[in-house]
């Protein structure tokens, strides 16, 4: 081909390498998370339902850790902020939903299956509820608990919500 009828067409600028490096870092922080939640999924579909929970707590640490690269960095982007969307969505949706339903919920059947969507569509409706207002100013909401409540639950403490709804049933 004739490089010079392709030059009038190509209208881009050529990207730093450094620039497209750094703008790498927050997205392989969202695909670490991503992965952990893919993984906490096939080891609960094993049986490994520790693996899941450490997976799924790696994905939480890796979730965090993003947006932050990313401010650091200087390089949010509209692309980075709607996958990690996606990544928040399998790694603290979809991920925990199926763990528990094949930890606990199995036996149950239908609704088993349906207690477990009941907490994948509650995550998505809450995505989508906060990433639609990223027009006026972005939310990073996570749907898991912060990590001092993560601290608690690992140590076996109920926290106060679940008190609360013991003492009132």
């Amino acid at each position: 081909m004739d490089n010079g009828r392709m030059d009038e067409f190509d209208t881009r600028k050529p990207m730093n390498l450094r620039k497209r490096g750094i703008y790498l870092l927050p997205n392989l922080f969202t695909t670490g998370a991503l992965f952990a939640g893919f993984y906490a999924i096939v080891q609960a579909m094993n049986g490994h339902f520790e693996h899941s929970a450490v997976a799924i707590f790696i994905a939480m640490v890796l979730d965090g850790l993003d947006g932050r690269v990313a401010r650091l960095t200087h390089t949010q982007s509209e692309f980075g902020a709607e996958y990690d969307s996606l990544s928040d969505m399998v790694s603290f949706g979809v991920a925990p939903a199926l763990v528990v339903y094949e930890w606990a919920l199995k036996g149950l059947g239908k609704w088993g299956w349906f207690a477990a969507f009941i907490y994948c569509a509650a995550t998505a409706l809450r995505l989508a509820r906060f990433f639609g207002n990223s027009e006026r100013f972005w939310l990073n909401l996570q749907t898991t608990y912060d990590i001092e409540r993560e601290k608690d639950i690992l140590a076996g403490r109920l926290s106060k919500e679940v008190q609360i709804f013991a003492k009132a049933s």
